[in-house]
């Protein structure tokens, strides 16, 4: 018989102590990958419908209509208002995007488009009312 060893015993004690470790961590690996499976439904298993839920369809620039103004473009995605914008004649469209969607005062347009600011301001009131009127027709 060996004479008693304490590195020996330490040894055999973290032997121990790393197999149950390793048995414990196994168990609840397996208890975990069960509830997943109970809860998980493969693609193949699911309806269309279902499928169809769970993708999405990016829609940047779909339906877009684009307008050009003093060399930049204005994008609308509202099917309506681009309609009632195309309605309108072109120099009181270009008004109208300037002001709304270039953020440009009266003043600024009249510079640009070289006429009165109070020609703008009466084209672009004007405007606004003529798509007031058309969209409330399209209802």
């Amino acid at each position: 018989m060996k004479p008693y060893n304490h590195e020996e015993h330490i040894r055999h004690t973290f032997d121990s102590f790393s197999k149950a470790v390793l048995k414990r961590t196994a168990r609840e690996l397996y208890s975990a990958i069960k509830k997943r499976g109970e809860r998980e439904v493969t693609f193949s298993e699911m309806s269309a419908h279902e499928l169809a839920s769970l993708a999405v369809e990016d829609k940047y620039f779909a339906g877009e209509f684009v307008f050009n103004i003093l060399g930049e473009s204005v994008g609308v995605l509202d099917v309506d208002l681009a309609e009632a914008l195309t309605a309108l004649p072109a120099d009181k469209r270009d008004i109208v995007l300037m002001s709304f969607f270039f953020d440009m005062t009266d003043r600024e347009i009249a510079e640009r488009l070289n006429m009165a600011r109070r020609t703008v301001a009466y084209k672009r009131t004007s405007s606004i009312e003529a798509l007031k009127q058309f969209l409330e027709s399209e209802e």
